[in-house]
């Protein structure tokens, strides 16, 4: 008779089907996969920050502060507690480079890429999990829309648009700033690794500075930050949307839904942020208010753009509306497209409980746009993404509230750009004490992770409910 009291390495045997149960799980369930190798990766991350030659003056860099810069590499945050220009040696750069570039496209699509790349093929299995990372829906039982998704015959020619339109688009933007990194009197071999710094950081959403200044010697530069502008875009975007426009540009009418949907509610944000912007901060000295207008257009333009996660900023945000910080905090929460390197809940899912509510108000039962219906369980998903970001934004807050004592609107600020990996900071970062520290890179990891993948995770062993319960409507509203 088993002693229940024995450890469990007193018996081989069960050791080994409780490890196989839990590899099982993992390969089951590409969600859990993913958490387990982004903590891994992060960790990893972690002890590079910390070994010496990754800091300029060869000290250990205090754990606290690499986890929170190894938090905010991989999940392309771009919030930091150190100052990344000065801080970090060439070999510290060297790493928060590679780190954003396998976080922003996913750490089991860059695995898949690389499988790619060794063996030339792709089994079923890491179809399966490539797919699952462009697509959470396929977490879920039951039938996936598969015109809203890639399907797995394609899974192969999108992993080769990952990396081929990233490395293009980072190496073509990189080159296009380099004539305006050396007209700011940088050396020549500096401006190169400035030029593609920039760039890298920019397609990824991370919106990390190579230099001490910022952007503030590229601040009347409407060159360097329209390609800014472009490069945060292009990787907010998604990758299915790149490779769509880049197979079917001149056919629109072929573009599946969820490629029209990121594009027209973007671009809708993006207009809209501008507007509002320049109608909140024209009159604020201290940010737009002593530019003229062609000029303040373009730095709310600039403005807008950067709020959808790319992090990079030419005004002070410490020194913003309280509105205007209460309309970024929106923006943020939003964030980019589904399947990019940008955060916050998605675009597509804004757009579908908008679709919801007008559906909703025309009495309709079913959601449409471009003459396609879209089915209830995608409206679920988004309603769970919705409720789980706010209530990860409001845990967060509160314990930050608790930890710091400082005000709301600069609390709230960070824990959303941290949520949604956009970057950009209210200036308390650098003044977090250590439990603090540990808030938020947490937050950042959850919202990088994807409220989706979180949920997916915790319920990818649930069985299968072969009954339904009477049916009883509440009052609601």
């Amino acid at each position: 008779m088993l002693d229940r009291t024995e450890p469990a390495s007193a018996h081989p045997g069960l050791a080994h089907r409780r490890e196989s149960r839990l590899l099982a799980v993992l390969r089951s369930s590409s969600s859990r996969l993913a958490i387990l190798v982004f903590v891994a990766l992060v960790f990893v991350f972690t002890a590079l920050f910390m070994t010496p030659m990754a800091s300029v003056d060869g000290s250990t860099t205090h754990f606290a502060d690499a986890l929170f810069t190894a938090a905010s590499v991989v999940c392309v945050t771009g919030l930091s507690t150190v100052d990344m220009a000065t801080h970090w040696s060439v070999f510290g750069k060297a790493v928060v480079v590679i780190g954003t570039q396998i976080g922003a496209v996913g750490v089991l699509t860059f695995a898949s890429i690389l499988g790619l790349v060794v063996t030339r093929r792709l089994g079923l299995r890491a179809k399966l999990i490539a797919a699952g990372d462009s697509n959470p829906l396929r977490t879920h039982h039951g039938a996936v829309p598969e015109g809203q998704a890639v399907r797995l015959g394609e899974v192969g020619t999108l992993l080769a648009t990952v990396a081929v339109s990233t490395l293009a688009i980072e190496v073509v933007i990189g080159l296009l700033m380099l004539p305006s990194v050396l007209v700011a009197g940088y050396p020549f071999w500096t401006a190169v690794g400035d030029a593609f710094y920039y760039s890298a950081m920019a397609f990824t959403n991370t919106g990390f500075s190579p230099n001490a200044e910022g952007l503030a010697p590229f601040a009347s530069d409407y060159w360097f930050l329209s390609l800014l502008m472009v490069a945060v875009v292009a990787g907010s975007i998604g990758f299915p949307v790149i490779r769509t426009l880049w197979k079917q540009l001149r056919h629109p009418r072929r573009w599946p839904i969820h490629v029209k949907l990121t594009l027209t509610t973007s671009a809708a944000l993006l207009v809209l942020g501008a507007i509002v912007y320049t109608a909140l901060e024209a009159s604020n000295p201290r940010t737009l208010g002593d530019a003229g207008a062609g000029h303040t257009a373009f730095q709310a333009l600039f403005f807008s753009t950067m709020t959808r996660s790319g992090g990079f900023a030419t005004i002070d945000v410490e020194q913003m509306h309280g509105a205007s910080l209460l309309v970024t905090d929106m923006l943020m929460f939003i964030g980019g497209g589904s399947a990019s390197t940008a955060g916050g809940i998605k675009v597509t899912t804004l757009a579908v409980l908008f679709l919801a509510a007008v559906a909703e108000a025309r009495g309709r039962q079913s959601m449409e746009a471009f003459g396609r219906r879209i089915p209830s369980d995608v409206l679920r998903v988004a309603v769970a993404v919705v409720l789980w970001g706010a209530t990860i934004v409001a845990v967060a807050t509160i314990v930050l509230l608790q930890i710091t004592g400082d005000s709301l609107d600069r609390v709230l600020f960070e824990v959303i750009s941290a949520f949604a990996t956009c970057g950009l900071s209210s200036g308390i970062s650098g003044e977090l004490p250590e439990s603090g520290k540990y808030v938020l890179a947490a937050t950042m990891f959850l919202g990088r992770v994807g409220t989706v993948t979180i949920a997916a995770a915790l319920a990818a062993s649930q069985s299968r409910q072969l009954f339904r319960r009477p049916e009883e409507r509440p009052i609601v509203g």
